[in-house]
């Protein structure tokens, strides 16, 4: 039988990425404490410098309306 696919929160998604980008701890490490898989974890990080700039941006317009 096939497992659900999760979905994990935006607020969850930070975590693990703040824990990943301070280095104290390996994938692996971080995939068993959160209960992801360890690619999961590497992708957040590499998709956190490209999307970054989008929080801000929303910020900015939310200030503007």
């Amino acid at each position: 039988m096939k497992s659900k696919r999760q979905k994990h929160s935006g607020a969850f998604k930070a975590k693990v990425v703040i824990e990943a980008l301070q280095e104290q701890e390996s994938f692996s490490e971080l995939s068993v404490k959160y209960g992801i898989l360890p690619n999961m974890s590497s992708r957040w990080k590499k998709e956190f410098p490209d999307r970054a700039p989008e929080l801000f941006d929303k910020q900015v317009q939310i200030m503007r309306a």
